[in-house]
């Protein structure tokens, strides 16, 4: 029998999970969570809200399994942070795999969210807390370390990896044997040829090249 879930998160990917959860794996979502200072509203999406600092008392680990729905923001480390937090409060993280996603393999980590329509080949490791967005190719042998967030229409080859923190925008493509390194920013539709550098920044419209200011001090992400 499977448990209710409590979401960490209010915004539109807590939505977009909650949405997943129920209408694809019948699964409940029994409640949101987050922090004291974020608190806006008592309910969202027809459940309630509760501040972190008291969920586990309402909602009981031993009885609830939990799942952090948060953006990329600050190269992932917000969503790793409450992640830690989730499990230092009690709760097991569980995973969404879309049922209309192609996956062949079972090395999958906790508190990811796999999406429609993505595929995944044989002979990956995706590690914890990965989004695969909507629509992306996950090339045989690749590994995608933890706090990845790849949007969607991704196109990583064979034998890649994608060190840990990374984004990887709308319409990336990484060529085979290819390694990403921890807390790279690829913009939407930049091609990677080569390997990267740890918080390298890369962007169209000019260049794929990488920008000068490292991805972990960029003020929008």
């Amino acid at each position: 029998m499977t448990r209710p879930i409590v979401v960490f998160g209010a915004g539109e990917i807590a939505e977009v999970a909650a949405f997943y959860f129920e209408r694809t794996l019948s699964r409940t979502v029994a409640a949101f969570t987050v922090d004291a200072a974020y608190l806006k509203e008592p309910t969202h999406f027809g459940r309630p809200v509760l501040p972190f600092e008291e969920v586990a008392r309402r909602f009981d680990p031993a009885e609830h399994d939990g799942f952090v729905a948060l953006s990329y923001a600050r190269m992932n480390r917000v969503r790793a942070d409450k992640v830690a937090a989730m499990r230092g409060a009690g709760y097991r993280l569980t995973s969404y795999v879309s049922p209309k996603a192609n996956v062949f393999t079972d090395a999958i980590g906790d508190n990811c969210l796999i999406l429609e329509n993505n595929t995944v080949q044989p002979f990956t490791r995706i590690g914890e807390n990965v989004v695969l967005w909507s629509g992306n190719h996950i090339g045989h042998h690749s590994i995608i370390e933890d706090n990845v967030f790849v949007s969607s229409h991704v196109v990583v080859s064979g034998s890649c990896r994608i060190g840990a923190n990374s984004f990887l925008g709308v319409n990336v493509t990484v060529t085979d044997h290819v390694t990403i390194a921890p807390f790279t920013l690829a913009g939407a539709g930049v091609p990677i040829a080569s390997d990267t550098e740890p918080e390298g920044v890369y962007v169209l419209p000019f260049s794929a090249e990488k920008r000068a200011v490292p991805s972990t001090r960029l003020k929008r992400l």
